[in-house]
C-alpha cells in the first residue's frame, strides 16, 4: 500500500512538472535519451512558430531553428559531445559532464517565422537516482535585439562615419593582427596606401559637399577590391584609403592595385581645378613583405607602401608603384635627390596609431 502511495506520488508530481513547464514563460523542450521530444511547451511554439503537435515524439526538433539536418544543444548533451560544440556554435561553455549541461550563443535562421533570431541556449541533462539519462531540458531566451544593438555599436566604433569604409583604429588593429599571422604562416602580407589626386584643389573647386561625395565613390571602389575574407579596405584619413591584403603575393597586389586606379578613372568625375586634370585620379603605392620573427611590428610594410605612394605622386600622379620598383622608377627619371640607402627623400614610415 505504502509502495502505490508512492507511486501515485510520483505521478502526480511528474504531471505538476510536466503542466508547470508547459506554462513557464521561457521557451523550453525537452528530449529523451533517444533524443525524441517528450515535451514543446507554448513559450516555445510562440518562439519558433512550430507547434508542439509537429515535434512530439519526433527528432524533428532541428526543424524548428535551422533549414538543414544539425544536432541542437540539447542533442550535444544527450550525446556527451562536448567536443563537437565549436563545430556548431561561435559562443558556447561546456559547464560539465553528466549533470551541468552546455551552454551557448547562435544565430538560428527560424525556417517558420522566415527570420533569423540570436539566441542563447542552456541545455542540461536529467539523471534518475542510479545516475541514468532520462531526459535533457534546452530553454532558449531571444537575445536578438540586444546582439543587434551591440553590432551597432561595433561598427559605430570601426566603421568610417562618411565612406562606411574601416576607420584608422580597424585598420590599426587588423594590420597588427595579419602580421602576427603571416610571421606565423610565412606568407606575404600585401598593402595598398591610395591617395585622391590634387583633392584639396578639388574640394576649393567644387565645394565640401562634392568632396565628400567623390570620397564615397572612391570608396566604393576601394572596397569592391577587398573581395576576400579577410581583406579590409579602410579610410585612412582624409582622402587617403588603405587596403590590407593577407596571404597575397607582390604580383597580385599589384594588379589589384592597377585595377582600384583604372576603376577610379572610369568614374569620370569631373576635376578641372587649374593645375589639375580634368578628372579626378588615383596614385596607389604598394608594398608586400613576408614578416621575419624578428619584426615585432609592421613598420617596415608600412613604410614601404608610405615610399611607394610617395613615388607615385612625385613621377607625376594617377599611377601605381610598387615599393620594389619604386627606386628603378625614380632612377630611370635620372632624379638626383633619391639617395643611396633607397630612402625616398621626404618620407617617413608610417607608425600605427
Amino acid at each position: 500500500m505504502a509502495k502505490l502511495n508512492r507511486t501515485a506520488a510520483v505521478d502526480v508530481a511528474d504531471s505538476y512538472a510536466v503542466r508547470l513547464m508547459q506554462h513557464l514563460v521561457v521557451p523550453t523542450f525537452v528530449i529523451d535519451p533517444t533524443r525524441r521530444v517528450v515535451i514543446w511547451n507554448r513559450a516555445c511554439e510562440r518562439l519558433t512558430g512550430v507547434a508542439a503537435s509537429e515535434v512530439i515524439g519526433t527528432s524533428k526538433h532541428w526543424q524548428a531553428f535551422y533549414e538543414t539536418k544539425r544536432p541542437c544543444l540539447a542533442d550535444l548533451v544527450a550525446l556527451d559531445r562536448p567536443e563537437q560544440l565549436p563545430e556548431f556554435y561561435p559562443e558556447y561553455a561546456a559547464r560539465g559532464h553528466n549533470g551541468l549541461g552546455f551552454s551557448a550563443e547562435n544565430w538560428c535562421v527560424m525556417p517558420k517565422l522566415g527570420n533569423q533570431l540570436y539566441l542563447a541556449i542552456d541545455a542540461g541533462p536529467i539523471h534518475d537516482e542510479a545516475g541514468n539519462l532520462i531526459a535533457v531540458v534546452e530553454t532558449l531566451r531571444d537575445l536578438t535585439d540586444q546582439k543587434r544593438a551591440e553590432t551597432a555599436l561595433k561598427e559605430l566604433a570601426t566603421k568610417d562615419g562618411l565612406t562606411g569604409l574601416s576607420n584608422r583604429r580597424s585598420f590599426d588593429q587588423t594590420l597588427m593582427s595579419e602580421w602576427t599571422r603571416a610571421q606565423r604562416t610565412q606568407k606575404p602580407l600585401a598593402l595598398l596606401f591610395a591617395d585622391v589626386d590634387h583633392f584639396k584643389l578639388f574640394n576649393d573647386e567644387h565645394g565640401h559637399q562634392t568632396g565628400d561625395e567623390c570620397l564615397r565613390a572612391v570608396a566604393g571602389v576601394v572596397s569592391r577590391h577587398a573581395g576576400r575574407p579577410l581583406d579590409l579596405a579602410s579610410r585612412y584619413g582624409g582622402e587617403e584609403f588603405a587596403l590590407i591584403l593577407p596571404d597575397m603575393s607582390y604580383e597580385g597586389a599589384c594588379a589589384i592595385a592597377e585595377e582600384i586606379r583604372r576603376a577610379v578613372m572610369a568614374l569620370g568625375i569631373v576635376h578641372g581645378a587649374h593645375g589639375a586634370g580634368s578628372h579626378v585620379t588615383l596614385s596607389v603605392g604598394v608594398a608586400s613583405h613576408v614578416p621575419r620573427e624578428t619584426d615585432s611590428a609592421p613598420d617596415r610594410l608600412l613604410g614601404a607602401a608610405d615610399q611607394a605612394l610617395y613615388a607615385a605622386k612625385r613621377l607625376g600622379r594617377n599611377r601605381v608603384v610598387c615599393s620594389e620598383r619604386a627606386l628603378a622608377e625614380f632612377a630611370d627619371l635620372g632624379r638626383a635627390d633619391v639617395p643611396v640607402s633607397g630612402q625616398v627623400p621626404g618620407s617617413a614610415p608610417r607608425k600605427s596609431a
